[in-house]
Parts: C-alpha cells; sequence; structure tokens
C-alpha cells in the first residue's frame, strides 16, 4: 500500500555537515509513500553530490532563483515540488523517527486541516529541551496573541492544493526574511485552524551560527513591517505587546536608548506585564547585556 507523495524544502547555506544529517533523517522516515527532498542553495555553490534517486526516494538539488534570503529558497523549492504535500526543514534541523506517519495521521483526522505541526525538541549548548503545545487546533487569535515558538517550520506539512492555491507562497517582502514563518502561519490559521501534534518529532539547534542570533536591526524592521501588515494585533493588546517588546529590545540591544524606551511604554502600555518591556530597559540602561538575556533563554528553549 503506498502513501501520498511528499516533497520537503530545505534551504541550505554553508552548512554542509549538518545539511547531511538533515537529509538522512528526511530519506529514512517510514512512509510507504514517494519522498523527494529538494534542496536550495541560496548564495552559495551547490553541490550536486548529494542528488540521488532510490526507489521511491530522491534527492534534488537547486539554486535559488527568486529573491536572495530563505523566503525566496522556500518559494524556488515549492514551485518545482511534485509531492501532495510539501514539508519544510531548516538545513541544521533534524526530523526524528514517525515524523511524517504521525502527522499523515493526524491530518486523516482533521480533513479539514490544511498544515499540520508537532512539537520540537531544542538543542543548544549542550542543553536540550522539550517544547510542546497541549492543543489539537490553533486558531488565528491563538497566533496573534504569542507566537507559539512550539509552531517552528521544520515541523510544518502542509496540503499542496491548499498552500498553493489559497494560503499562498511564502512572503518575500519581509525585511531579511525575518519571521517570515511566523507571518506564514498567520496567513494560513487565516484559511483554516493549524493541526497540531504535542509530541517533539524535530530536533531544533539554536545555536551562535544561526544567522538572526544577533541581526537586531534586522529583527527590529521587519517586527514593524509585521505590525503594519497585520492591523489585527491592536485587537489583541497582548499580542500587540508582545511584537512591541521584541523591537524595543532590539533596539536596546543596539545601543538605540530612545528608541528603546519609546518601544518599551508602547509595550507597557498594551500590557504592563509583558516581561519583554523590562528586559528591554534592562538592557538600554546597561543592567545586562542582550547576548547574555539570550543565552539564558535558548537553554530554556525560548527565545526573546
Amino acid at each position: 500500500m503506498s502513501g501520498p507523495s511528499i516533497s520537503v524544502v530545505v534551504p541550505t547555506r554553508d552548512r554542509p555537515e549538518l545539511l547531511r544529517v538533515a537529509l538522512d533523517a528526511i530519506i529514512g522516515q517510514a512512509h510507504p509513500g514517494p519522498i523527494e527532498a529538494i534542496v536550495v542553495y541560496d548564495r552559495s555553490e551547490p553541490d550536486r553530490s548529494l542528488e540521488m534517486e532510490r526507489g521511491n526516494r530522491r534527492i534534488r538539488v537547486l539554486t535559488n532563483t527568486r529573491t536572495p534570503g530563505l523566503a525566496g529558497a522556500r518559494n524556488t523549492g515549492i514551485e518545482t515540488s511534485t509531492g501532495d504535500l510539501v514539508a519544510f526543514c531548516d538545513d541544521d534541523d533534524e526530523w526524528l523517527p514517525g515524523k511524517l506517519a504521525a502527522q499523515l495521521g493526524a491530518l486523516d483526522v482533521h480533513p479539514d486541516g490544511a498544515l499540520v505541526s508537532c512539537g520540537i525538541r531544542v538543542s543548544y549548548d549542550d542543553h536540550t529541551v522539550d517544547r510542546s503545545l497541549d492543543r489539537s487546533r490553533v486558531s488565528l487569535e491563538a497566533l496573534l496573541r504569542d507566537r507559539l515558538t512550539e509552531l517552528h517550520p521544520s515541523t510544518f506539512l502542509i496540503r499542496r492544493e491548499a498552500l498553493v492555491d489559497a494560503i499562498g507562497l511564502v512572503d518575500e517582502q519581509i525585511p531579511g526574511s525575518y519571521a517570515e514563518d511566523y507571518e506564514f502561519l498567520l496567513r494560513a490559521a487565516r484559511y483554516a485552524p493549524l493541526v497540531n501534534l504535542e509530541a517533539p518529532y524535530v530536533l531544533v539547534r539554536w545555536h551562535k551560527r544561526s544567522y538572526f542570533a544577533q541581526r537586531w536591526d534586522t529583527i527590529s524592521t521587519a517586527l514593524q513591517w509585521l505590525l503594519r501588515r497585520y492591523p489585527e494585533f491592536a485587537t489583541v493588546p497582548h499580542g500587540e505587546a508582545r511584537v512591541a517588546g521584541q523591537i524595543a529590545f532590539a533596539q536596546a540591544a543596539m545601543g538605540n536608548r530612545r528608541d528603546a524606551l519609546r518601544w518599551a511604554r508602547r509595550t507597557l502600555a498594551r500590557n504592563p506585564r509583558e516581561p519583554r518591556a523590562y528586559l528591554a530597559l534592562a538592557v538600554a540602561s546597561r543592567a545586562v547585556q542582550a547576548d547574555r538575556v539570550l543565552r539564558t533563554l535558548h537553554k530554556r528553549g525560548r527565545g526573546i
């Protein structure tokens, strides 16, 4: 008995060792149907030696032909994919055994669902923490209120028809491609509540080579773009405060004290209990370094 065909888009840039680990985990999934991994090189030389075809498993290697960056790379892969379902996997992450089988089972239970995610196992500095949501459906309102870090792009499995005809490609206009996965989730949740599995089926590696670890200017610009793009945040004060608090922290990390204070005030006006505002104020006053805050959060499997 065969199953649906699955295309897995793997954007990559200068991570050859981790990439091979990611591909082995994808190809090794226990799924009776075809799996193709589409490796999309972004601003780096493609390694054609990765290409292979064995039975109903295939690895293809492409070069990003769209906007440079993560969003363009993902869209290059989506456009050339052939599967009934499309999945994402970052080149430094690793699918755990049973991921596809569990997610396909969840889509069978929820035939109205278009995107299914799962829990993650976060690894940082030899610390490992499981992050998962104890809910099977996620609404748009819930995503506006909280980014829900557990909904990591390397967990996404999406019905191709819904992706291409309704949700749409990854937005390439977001500054630096930062938070493109969150914006994509907001659109997906507009279309239909997300399906979610509590169990962690993806190992997510957070490390100092992560491209957004310290790109504070890009983070601030992208999050301000997101607030303008989704006026619905104004209807969810806790959600707007969360994003404003992230912007305040980014400004403080860059040493822009005046802007950090302005965004911290906006944060506290929407939610006086938002901790990101107080972290931003601590960094702006030089009571603590931004890098130290991030390291502490990452060890707990959390971000700013």
